[in-house]
C-alpha cells in the first residue's frame, strides 16, 4: 500500500474537477493546514461547520473534503470566542487539513448537478447554462511501425483521442521517413552522418486543450526517437462545453403532485416551496441546479424545461418566474448533500487503483439550517 498524501489526492481530484472549471472569485482548493502532510483518514462532506470539524476530531481524520468552501469572507479578527473562529483553531491544532471543491465540482462531467439529475431520473441530460468552453487541438506524430502501438497507447492513457462517448479514437497512415542524424545525435535507428529512412506511420488524435502538456510529456517518454516529430493543430470547429445546471427528461410524464412528491422523497426533504399554479399539469421535461440557482431560470425557460428544481429562490426573483410561466421547485440548498456518497465511492474507487492506505468516511451530521413546522 502507498501513503496518501494530500497532495496526490488534490493532483487526483483536480483531473476529475480541474479549477479552471471554477466560477470567479470561488474559493476552492486548500483552506485550512497543509496538503503536505499524510491523509489516513478523510472525512467528506457539504459543509465545514463547527459540529462537522467535532466529528472529524472524534473520527481522527486528518482531511477533510468539503463541497462548500469554509472561508467564503475573510476574518476580521482571531478571537476564539467567535464559534466560527474557534472552529479553524480546532482544525489547526487537530492538524485537519480542509480542501473544497464547489463551482468546479457544480460544472464537472460526472459531478453534482449530474448527480441530482440521476437521482431525480432525468435521461438525455444537456449542460443547462454553458460557463466554460474548452478548445480542442489535433496531435499529429510519426513513430516508426514497430513502435506505434506503444505510442499509441501511452498517448491514450494521457487522455488523448476521447470523442464524445468514445474513447481511443484515432487515425493512422503509412509513410516513409527520411533524416540524416548529425554529429551530437544519438539515434535509435541509423548512423551519424548516413541518410536514413524508415517506414512510420503518422498517428492522428484529439484532445483537449488543456490535456497538452501532460499528451506531449507521454509521447516524449514513449517514442522511441531522440528527438520525436510531431504538429499541434487548433481545431476550429471542435469544441466541449461545461456548465452549471442540468436539463433532461423524466422516463415518463408524471402529474406535478406526484412530481413534488418524488423530489420531496428523492432528496429526502421535511418540506419544500414551489411556484406554480397549474397543478395537475404534466412534467416531463425538467431541469436542475444545485444550490442558489435562481438567476438561471431563464435557462430553463428557452430549454422548455416544465419544471426547474433549484435551492434559495429569492423573492423576488420567484415574482419573475412565476410571471415566466415557469413552475419550479426549491427543496433547498440543502439537497447537494447528495455528494456524500459518490464522492466516497468515487475516491475509494481511486483508492483501490492507486493502492492508497486511506479510509474515506461520509459525514453522518446534517447540516441542514432549516426545521419546517406544521
Amino acid at each position: 500500500m502507498t501513503v496518501l498524501t494530500g497532495e496526490a489526492f488534490i493532483q487526483r481530484f483536480e483531473t476529475f474537477a480541474p479549477p479552471y472549471l471554477a466560477m470567479g472569485n470561488d474559493p476552492i482548493g486548500l483552506a485550512v493546514g497543509t496538503a503536505k502532510q499524510p491523509v489516513q483518514r478523510m472525512l467528506v462532506t457539504l459543509d465545514v461547520r463547527p459540529e462537522t470539524v467535532e466529528e472529524a476530531i472524534e473520527k481522527k481524520v486528518d482531511f477533510i473534503f468539503a463541497h462548500h468552501p469554509p472561508i467564503f469572507r475573510p476574518a476580521k479578527n482571531l478571537m476564539t470566542d467567535d464559534p466560527q473562529i474557534q472552529m479553524y483553531a480546532d482544525l489547526l491544532k487537530h492538524d485537519i487539513t480542509v480542501y473544497s471543491a464547489h463551482t468546479n465540482l457544480d460544472v464537472a462531467e460526472g459531478g453534482m448537478n449530474d448527480w441530482l439529475a440521476e437521482a431525480i431520473g432525468l435521461e438525455q441530460t444537456e449542460v443547462l447554462t454553458p460557463t466554460y468552453t474548452e478548445a480542442y487541438k489535433k496531435l499529429a506524430v510519426f513513430v516508426p511501425v514497430t513502435s506505434q502501438e506503444t505510442v499509441r497507447r501511452a498517448l491514450h492513457d494521457a487522455g488523448a483521442g476521447e470523442v464524445g462517448d468514445y474513447k481511443d479514437v484515432s487515425y493512422t497512415l503509412e509513410g516513409l521517413g527520411r533524416f540524416t542524424p548529425q554529429e551530437g545525435a544519438y539515434p535509435s535507428e541509423g548512423e551519424v552522418g548516413k541518410p536514413e529512412s524508415v517506414e512510420e506511420v503518422k498517428i492522428e488524435m484529439i484532445l483537449p486543450e488543456h490535456k497538452v502538456p501532460h499528451v506531449v510529456d507521454a509521447l516524449k517518454e514513449a517514442h522511441p526517437y531522440e528527438e520525436p516529430v510531431f504538429d499541434l493543430y487548433t481545431i476550429d470547429h471542435y469544441q466541449k462545453q461545461y456548465g452549471v445546471g442540468r436539463i433532461g427528461n423524466l422516463t415518463e410524464p408524471m402529474p406535478f403532485q406526484v412530481f413534488l412528491e418524488k423530489v420531496k422523497q428523492v432528496f429526502d426533504v421535511d418540506g419544500l416551496r414551489y411556484i406554480g399554479e397549474e397543478e395537475d399539469r404534466m412534467i416531463r421535461r425538467v431541469a436542475v441546479l444545485g444550490g442558489d440557482g435562481g438567476k438561471y431560470y431563464t435557462d430553463a425557460l428557452k430549454k422548455g424545461a416544465d419544471a426547474y428544481i433549484t435551492g434559495d429562490v429569492y423573492y423576488h426573483t420567484a415574482h419573475d418566474m412565476q410571471t415566466a410561466g415557469l413552475t419550479v421547485v426549491d427543496p433547498g440548498h440543502h439537497i447537494e448533500s447528495i455528494c456524500k456518497e459518490p464522492l466516497t465511492r468515487l475516491f475509494t474507487q481511486w483508492a483501490k487503483e492507486e493502492e492508497w492506505d486511506v479510509e474515506i468516511l461520509p459525514s453522518e451530521v446534517s447540516t441542514e439550517p432549516f426545521r419546517f413546522f406544521s
